[in-house]
């Protein structure tokens, strides 16, 4: 599965995101992992899900590492590629999926429950990577995700202003054009995390 060129400005982008601007353009070395993980077909959304998850953890140390590199994402990028296998998967006999009920500011919000519940049975329904139905679906678990988020995100009021003008200037800062198709993609991206994250909603 070879990364379209939108896609790989998408990594480069989020790279440089991560690193507050201060390494906007991939290493020869950062590119050949990259180009690894292409050739193995794992997805660019679990190589930039892979970075969340390392520099989430980086910056929990007293002390980070100064330099930074791709081939340290190796694990997580690793972890998330088997994610997408390991989802547990609604089947015909099986237990019921149990689907948390929201609470806080979305728990009188029946249609974000309902929105929810969709998109957690998707998550759960997810097919193998190699299966025929497994872009159709993966395209519904997106539509899902991103519906459920809007919904809460009218919850956000003032703080969701908030964020959003705090994402934009972190976007612009890491260099990446305002209005572009990958402007569009990273802002949807962490937009979506935020607004998970201020509902304490995991994304895993």
């Amino acid at each position: 599965m070879a990364y379209t060129r939108e896609e790989l400005d998408w990594i480069e982008a989020e790279w440089a995101f991560h690193l507050h601007g201060r390494s906007a353009f991939l290493s020869r070395e950062d590119f050949v992992e990259v180009t690894a993980w292409e050739a193995q077909g794992i997805p660019a959304d679990a190589v930039v899900a892979a970075m969340d998850t390392y520099f989430g953890r980086r910056a929990k140390r007293s002390r980070p590492r100064a330099f930074v590199a791709m081939s340290h994402l190796t694990k997580d990028v690793a972890k998330a590629a088997q994610l997408r296998t390991a989802l547990s998967r609604s089947e015909e006999g099986g237990p019921a999926l149990v689907v948390r009920k929201l609470d806080g500011r979305l728990a009188r919000d029946p249609k974000g429950q309902l929105l929810f519940e969709g998109w957690q049975r998707l998550r759960a329904a997810t097919p193998a990577p190699d299966s025929p139905a497994y872009l159709d679906h993966f395209d519904a678990l997106q539509a899902a995700r991103q519906a459920f988020i809007a919904q809460a995100a009218t919850h956000l009021g003032s703080e969701g202003d908030g964020l959003r003008i705090e994402l934009a200037e972190r976007l612009q800062d890491a260099g990446i054009r305002e209005g572009g198709p990958v402007w569009k993609r990273a802002f949807e991206h962490h937009w979506g995390k935020m607004v998970l994250e201020a509902f304490g909603i995991g994304d895993a």
